[in-house]
This record gives C-alpha cells, structure tokens and sequence, in this order.
C-alpha cells in the first residue's frame, strides 16, 4: 500500500508514467538513503538529481567553504553563499527544491576514523570528491562495509566513471594506488560543464540501482572528452589480487594517504 500524497503523485509524475519505475519504484526511491561526499562540481548535479528525484534521505558531507572560483562549476552554491559552509549551503538548496526529502549535513571531511560508521547508514554512496585520498578512502570503506558506491573524476575537459557494488571491480582494480603527483582543477582548470555532465551520469546510476532499472556501469569505466564529445565503454574485470577486494585482500583497514599535487609548467 502506498500513501503519496496527491502534490507527491503530481511531482513524481513522470518517474511514475515511466513503466519500468512506476509507483513500486518511486517507493523504492523515497525509502532510499544516499550519502554524497562532496558538495561541489559533481555533487552539485547529483544532490541537485537526487532530491528532485525524491530520494528520502541524502546525507551530505564537505569541510568546506564555498569559494568565488567554485562557481563556475558548483551550481547547488550561490554568490550569497561564498564563506558559508557548503554542506548547509547544499542542505538548504535540497530543502527548498523538495521539502519530502530529508537533507542532513555533516559540516566535516570524510576520515578514516569516520567514514565506517557513516556508510553502515547509508545505502548508497557516491564520490563526488576532486583528490585522490579520500576517492581511495571511500572505496576501501565501501568494499569493507559491502556498500555500492559510484565513483567519478573530472579533469580538464575530461570525464570518467563506474559504478562498484559488492563482487564487482573497485576503484583499485583500475588504480592499485595514489600517484605520485597529480595538478588539482585548481592548478590545471576544468570546463565548469564537465562536472555537470558527469554528475549527470553519476545521478542516473544511483536512481538504476535504487529501483532497478537498466544495467549499472559495473566492471567498466565510462570516460569522454568533451572536446570531441567522445563517449567510451572500457571493460574491466575483477582483479583476483586487488589489495581490497581480490582473493587474499591485504588491505583491512582504511589507509589515510596524503593530498599530493604538482604545478604544471606554463609554455
């Protein structure tokens, strides 16, 4: 039995009309959890999606400020909102495009002393973060809480990402560990609309999960180049001796690796 409200059927309207989701699936999707780690250029089109989707609760976590420069790509943050913390900042955006969803915002950076707690209480996580740490982080606490997670990365005008759910290939299938060194979008820019063509994409494989509809991008890597509007599918299979999620895992215990960076030489 279902108890949407006559402004609810109204809103969810078109998920409903679609046969695949339906009533059944946009239950599914009010009753869904989802934690967003990022509040800038790709949790902003995700959060954005995901509440106007009317996903019943959506946790939020970023330590951050917003900054004049995020603008450009953050689009859940307003010229009012420089200075002000961007968890809240996202929070209150959620709280004015659907008041049905339940926006909560941690006003801290996601740790290795406390990222394993706040997954076991979410369904779905998505990585909506811009350095490598925390991207590694998020995926050996998700292998280990057995959570699916989305990950994305943008660089430039460059865009890549899959989706991981227990038995399927991890972030470091792809990548065993950090790099060296590696330009920030800081250092080395970003096409602001990058990060909202792939947030996009991110929003979508989180809503296919929740009502399961259509096939995930699991054990592939999606990548496109904006310049060219070159959209690739990469096959990548399971890895036996990945450290987190092979056979014989080393790895057990969240690692905290240092944010690395290098300045790119100006010709």
């Amino acid at each position: 039995m279902f108890d949407f409200s006559e402004e609810e059927i109204n809103r969810y309207s078109r998920h409903i009309l679609l046969k695949e989701v339906g009533v059944e699936g946009q239950e599914k999707i009010r009753n869904a959890k989802v934690l967003v780690v990022g509040a800038g250029g790709l949790g902003s089109p995700v959060i954005l999606y995901l509440a106007a989707a009317g996903v019943g609760t959506i946790g939020i976590i970023d330590g951050d400020a917003v900054d004049l420069s995020n603008l450009q790509r953050q689009i859940i943050h307003t010229t009012p909102d420089v200075g002000y913390s961007k968890a809240l900042s996202a929070k209150e955006k959620v709280n004015a495009l659907n008041p049905h969803v339940n926006a909560i915002a941690y006003q801290e950076f996601l740790k290795a002393d406390n990222a394993l707690d706040l997954f076991k209480e979410y369904d779905f996580i998505v990585d909506a973060t811009d350095n490598f740490p925390v991207k590694y982080l998020i995926n050996d606490a998700c292998v280990l809480t057995g959570k699916p997670f989305s990950h994305g990365g943008i660089f430039q005008f460059e865009g890549q990402t899959f989706t991981h759910v227990p038995g399927s290939n991890c972030y470091r299938c792809l990548f065993d560990a950090p790099p060296e060194s590696a330009p920030s979008c800081a250092q080395a820019g970003v096409l602001g609309a990058i990060a909202g063509m792939l947030g996009t994409i991110q929003s979508a494989e989180v809503l296919k999960y929740i009502t399961g509809v259509g096939e995930l991008l699991t054990n592939q890597l999606l990548t496109f180049d904006a310049r060219s509007m070159d959209f690739r599918k990469m096959s990548i299979p399971k890895r036996d001796n990945c450290p987190v999620c092979g056979k014989q895992p080393t790895i057990k215990q969240l690692i905290e690796y240092k944010q690395v960076s290098c300045e790119l030489k100006q010709h």
